[in-house]
């Protein structure tokens, strides 16, 4: 039985570091109506929306820090914010939106929740697990850091996938139904943050719920020879097309291999001049085909038409889990991390 949804991605160019809140939530804002006017049910925003990817930068002011964070516990009724999320309740557009969080504990989290326009609260939140680059920036002055060790700790909420209500008719309930109920109820939903989407592990605890929406909200610089690459030289170009090669590449096999649609959203362009983000922001099929994507490194929305039905062909055959999975051979998943080499081969 169709089980079809109008999805969105809403890309966000170059937000800098002395960019007003107030102004970033209206370009928004902005971009929600365009989906809206679209017929978007959905719509993913980029990882940290509200402000530029400060954890690139080496803050000695705490004062100056926090203004870089939503605090409380209900993310969306923080005042800096509030607007995006009342707008999408008076659109009836589901949201999800990533942004620094800054726990009642004093932690720093790298956060998305998703909010339902017509419940009027926040369904569930998710806390990015890895974390990429270093505590302490690198010596050289003009090396790209990514201090997110420093100013988040790994999420502590795990890979757990939800239901979205109210987006669907005719869906089976709890206690209304005999029978199967395997991809006939609400929409199955996971959240990953940007690095977590290079991480197959994230996508099989999600592919083991079910999952068959999962959203993903990056900031992916372009050009970050200290962090990752070639241990060739490459040109700013090189390094882009290979920054978009591999984020297209973890988003469409991953997709695949969970069979489940995605969306990915991007913070792009040039942040104050200096740091270059990729766009790429995407809408992924079951079976790893990309169905559209932006144009542009600028504000830009893409909006897709998808059918939760076209998830159950890979569940129920390539990657039918129950059938084909042997857990009895994955221990080393969870007993290790780094890589322990087998022994030297003797002379």
């Amino acid at each position: 039985m169709p089980r079809i949804l109008k999805v969105a991605a809403a890309q966000v160019g170059a937000v800098h570091l002395n960019a007003d809140r107030s102004e970033t939530v209206q370009r928004l804002i902005k971009l929600l109506r365009e989906a809206a006017t679209q017929g978007a049910q959905i719509v993913l925003f980029p990882e940290l929306t509200f402000t530029t990817f400060f954890a690139r930068h080496l803050f000695h002011d705490d004062e100056e820090l926090e203004r870089f964070f939503e605090h409380g516990e209900d993310v969306s009724k923080s005042e800096n914010i509030k607007p995006l999320f009342d707008e999408a309740q008076r659109l009836g557009v589901d949201i999800s939106v990533g942004f620094a969080e800054r726990a009642p504990s004093g932690t720093g989290y790298n956060a998305s929740v998703y909010y339902s326009a017509k419940r009027g609260e926040v369904l569930a939140k998710y806390r990015k697990v890895h974390l990429p680059g270093t505590k302490e920036p690198y010596e050289k002055p003009d090396a790209v850091n990514q201090l997110e060790k420093r100013y988040f700790k790994p999420g502590d909420l795990g890979f757990k996938a939800f239901r979205a209500p109210d987006l669907l008719s005719d869906v089976v309930k709890s206690g209304s139904a005999a029978g199967e109920t395997k991809g006939r109820g609400d929409p199955i939903l996971g959240m990953i943050v940007c690095n977590d989407r290079r991480w197959p592990e994230a996508w099989r605890c999600y592919g083991l719920q079910g999952v068959e929406l999962i959203l993903c909200g990056f900031n992916t610089v372009g050009h970050a020879p200290d962090l990752w690459g070639s241990r060739k030289p490459m040109t700013k170009e090189e390094s882009e097309k290979e920054a978009l090669f591999h984020h297209r590449l973890v988003m469409q096999s991953n997709s695949y291999m969970n069979a489940c649609f995605s969306i990915s959203a991007a913070r792009a362009g040039m942040d104050d001049g200096k740091y270059d983000l990729i766009a790429g922001s995407a809408i992924v099929s079951p079976e790893g085909h990309i169905l559209v994507e932006t144009k542009t490194k600028d504000d830009e929305v893409i909006v897709a038409e998808i059918d939760l039905e076209e998830c159950q062909q890979g569940k129920e055959k390539t990657f039918d889990f129950d059938r084909h999975r042997r857990t009895e051979a994955y221990g080393l998943i969870t007993s290790q991390t780094g890589i322990i080499e087998p022994e030297l081969l003797k002379v």
